[in-house]
């Protein structure tokens, strides 16, 4: 050992063995209480954690990012302070074990264990638990934790959901009892509309991590693909009446995930076993919880080589500082946390002891992802004629996550699934082309993401059953069996202005959500935009339906109008196209009434109780942080006594409502029919269908009612002699849990613009209804239907022949917009908010 390391190493240990001396308090002579007695707030907490790491040398705080409510999100790093002086080279090796950076790992096998805590924000005894966890690994007194240390590093992050969090908190802080009441009828356990659950937009973060829609997502995914733990748990509460669940996991795995994985999952199990049975705690295993759906906080780590896991601890927000459990028991606050810490404790405990074997293993799924990767599919090639938005789109993404991709060398033909067709193809690679190659460190999250076809081991799951992005973004492309070599480095397409001096108009395509949030842009800022309702050649170019058309007559007052129209296109990306005459090659002239004019929309959107958060939110983040356009949320509560006939365009989410009484649908029908324009969505349908003064219906006719009664007969007749443990499987031939249809497409009509004439629709319930006797059946399902992905039960199959996904009822000068399936779910199904955008603008 060099002479200056040891002296380092001794100076560490004096500086450690000095800081012995100074007593660590605990959380609750730090806090002044006893932790269980009331909610931490989120500052108390960090307050804690920057107390810790000031005063220990084996304790080091960073903040990795803020939420959209300005609360920090920071993660502890743990661990014996000999190991500080080579933390980096920790973290190096680990990511050169993963072939994630080039060389040879210089350092000691070192395991390295991430604690997420309330990724949820009203699942608050995690945070609790966080804090008398950091106490016990950083108390010097401890000589079992640090022991643990010694070759374990221990990465904490405390709250993922601050804002959720600090909502709950809140919430029970004001309405709780005091003493607290374990009545559950009591206000303090029963949250308002949003409840804590979520972040700030009302987005379930649990489920983000794939698709990394949201701030908190993005700033995590950064640093914890900068470390790639070995093992990840990720501490949730249940329903209170449940018991403890902790690992192994339910089926269905995904068959990627390695049988070490599936290993070491029941050695953590057994382990926790084991402080559970020593104080009769209940708990239960292989249950429920599974690992499929690839955006979870146990899935997304397991398909990037961690050992994910799940831990529910029975509670949630319903049970407040304490409640009595069906059994008559009193479940508290401090008990919740307390089984959180034992498991978390006791993760790092068998981890440590198995650290040499857990290191190994990592290195052994990365060796096998970059030599030998596992699935059918080796090679995803995304064609060079895909949009160029999308195109950007898909590369950020996985850019994200740090998937590697490129160009092959052209002019071969392979054969391969099309993604397009779902069938077997020839494809013919181009230097346009991307190149995805499984082969590479995060090969098992490819195969999870982008696989045609997913082998599902148990129906009954957790969350959908399908998401793959190729559909998501509607992408030509195909998947290949044979490995391609990447050849070079993928270069995006540069698209050249094609523009005159002083046009008479402007004209851009439109195909993508950045065509319509130019729009928007360009709405916002007083210019007015026309839109061409018919495809038409101009210059020699063709341009479809939906191409919007910037004249210089109506856009006078505009100062610099040239400049602003230009240099708005440059700045998002926008291919900009100009003509010097109105008069056309083909089609209808620019000033024709089929170049209709774009009035820039007023929006409301129904907000609150009786909606779903979660649908509210997609809405409101979409129009925020996508659109950047202004939207105004009006409350359930005071909507009738509102000025919502001063709006144009009015969003009702999905959600159940009892807000519309006869005379409040007669009032919106009349607004509608005044110019005024609709979009309902989801579970909101069943609250206009049927009704007098609307056009939706379930069934078409009586004929079509009866024969749905009469799949229903046939199901219920199957299942009558079911056995009583087979019965919740065979419920399931009703349900669907997030498949892929492939439905038709009207694209002629402004609501499909830009589309194909098929979509790729995520359809997340067996809802449905009728075609539109009076309207525009934009999408649809025909016979025969059938996911080209993901679950579906045979008599929801049957139940949805002929029926509406996506219409158009057009009610005296306004609209209704009907759909059935929510093409803003969880944002991330690209496709979809196009046709969300165009409800929004298009005539």
């Amino acid at each position: 050992m060099k002479r200056s390391t040891v002296l380092t190493a001794i100076a560490l240990l004096f500086s450690y063995h000095t800081f012995a001396q100074q007593k660590l308090v605990s959380p609750q002579e730090f806090l002044g209480y006893e932790l269980g007695e009331r909610f931490t707030r989120h500052y108390q907490a960090v307050g804690y954690y920057k107390y810790v790491a000031d005063l220990m040398p084996n304790v080091v705080l960073r903040q990795y990012g803020e939420t959209n409510e300005y609360r920090p999100l920071v993660y502890a790093i743990v661990t014996a302070p000999e190991n500080f002086k080579d933390i980096e080279t920790i973290r190096t090796d680990n990511l050169k074990r993963a072939g994630v950076l080039d060389g040879t790992p210089a350092g000691e096998k070192k395991a390295i264990v991430w604690l997420s805590y309330n990724v949820h924000g009203n699942e608050a005894s995690g945070m609790e638990a966080s804090l008398l966890t950091l106490f016990e690994l950083a108390d010097p007194q401890n000589a079992k934790t640090q022991a643990w240390l010694k070759n374990t590093i221990v990465i904490i992050d405390p709250c993922i959901n601050p804002d959720g969090r600090d909502r709950y908190a809140n919430f029970n802080g004001q309405y709780s009892n005091s003493p607290y009441n374990m009545n559950e009828d009591a206000m303090e356990h029963h949250e308002p509309w949003p409840g804590g659950r979520s972040n700030h937009y009302m987005f379930d973060l649990n489920r983000d991590w794939a698709w990394a829609k949201q701030k908190e997502t993005q700033h995590r995914l950064k640093i914890y693909n900068e470390w790639l733990p070995h093992v990840h748990v990720d501490f949730h509460e249940q329903g209170y009446n449940r018991p403890y669940y902790f690992a192994p996991a339910a089926e269905p795995f995904h068959e990627v995930i390695s049988p070490w994985q599936r290993k070491f999952q029941t050695l953590i199990g057994k382990n926790h076993a084991k402080y559970f049975d020593e104080q009769g705690w209940l708990y239960f295993t292989k249950e429920v919880f599974d690992l499929y759906y690839p955006s979870y906080g146990d899935t997304y780590p397991t398909y990037s080589g961690a050992i994910g896991m799940t831990y529910e601890q029975g509670g949630g927000g319903y049970a407040g500082l304490g409640i009595r459990t069906p059994e008559d028991d009193p479940l508290t606050l401090k008990d919740r946390l307390l089984h959180h810490h034992v498991t978390g404790l006791s993760t790092i405990e068998i981890t440590a002891q198995n650290a040499t074997q857990v290191v190994e293993e990592f290195e052994k799924y990365f060796r096998d992802n970059n030599s030998n990767p596992s699935g059918l599919y080796k090679t995803y090639v995304i064609k060079g004629d895909n949009n160029s938005d999308k195109v950007a789109r898909i590369t950020s993404w996985m850019d994200m996550h740090g998937i590697r991709y490129g160009s092959a060398a052209s002019g071969r033909t392979l054969s391969g699934f099309d993604f397009q067709t779902q069938k077997s193809g020839s494809v013919t690679l181009s230097t346009e082309d991307i190149v995805v190659s499984t082969a590479q460190p995060k090969s098992r999250f490819i195969s999870a993401i982008f696989e045609p076809k997913s082998k599902l081991s148990d129906s009954l799951t957790y969350d959908i059953t399908a998401w793959n992005l190729f559909y998501a973004y509607d992408l030509n492309g195909f998947a290949l069996t044979e490995k391609i070599q990447v050849a070079k480095k993928f270069e995006p397409k540069s698209l050249a202005p094609s523009t005159r001096a002083k046009p008479y108009a402007y004209l851009f395509r439109y195909k993508t959500l950045d065509d319509a949030s130019f729009a928007a842009s360009l709405m916002k800022a007083g210019i007015k935009v026309r839109v061409a309702q018919r495809a038409f050649t101009a210059n020699g170019l063709s341009f479809d339906p939906g191409t919007l058309v910037v004249t210089r007559r109506n856009n006078e007052g505009v100062n610099e109008f040239d400049e602003r129209v230009t240099s708005m296109a440059k700045l998002m990306g926008r291919q900009v196209f100009s003509t010097s005459t109105g008069f056309v090659e083909k089609g209808k002239d620019l000033g024709s009434a089929d170049v209709s004019y774009l009035k820039a929309p007023k929006v409301a959107l129904l907000f609150g109780e009786q909606t779903s958060s979660l649908s509210a939110g997609e809405v409101w983040h979409f129009f925020e942080r996508e659109l950047m356009y202004p939207i105004t949320p009006i409350g359930t509560t005071y909507f009738k006594r509102s000025n919502w006939k001063d709006y144009n365009v009015l969003i009702i989410p999905d959600g159940r409502y009892r807000l519309f009484d006869d005379a409040l649908l007669e009032e919106v029908s009349n607004w509608v029919s005044q110019g005024g324009k609709l979009i309902v969505v989801g579970d909101a349908l069943s609250t206009f269908a049927d009704k007098k003064t609307f056009g939706l219906k379930q069934f078409a006719s009586k004929e079509e009612e009866d024969r749905a009664d009469e799949i229903e007969k046939k199901k219920v007749e199957k299942e009558q002699l079911t056995r009583y443990e087979d019965f919740e499987r065979k419920e399931l031939s009703g349900y669907i849990f997030g498949a892929i249809y492939k439905i038709d497409i009207d694209n002629s009509h402004p609501l499909a613009f830009g589309l194909r004439n098929t979509y790729f629709s995520l359809k997340t319930t067996e809802r449905r209804f009728a075609f539109l006797d009076h309207g525009w059946n934009v999408g649809v399902i025909r016979t025969k239907p059938t996911p080209i992905q993901g679950y579906a039960g045979y008599a929801a199959n049957k139940k949805l022949e002929n029926s509406l996904v996506f219409g158009v009822e057009e009610k005296g000068s306004g609209k209704v917009i009907y759909m059935i399936d929510n093409p803003l779910f969880r944002d991330f199904w690209e496709n979809g908010k196009l046709i969300f955008a165009n409800a929004v603008f298009m005539n």
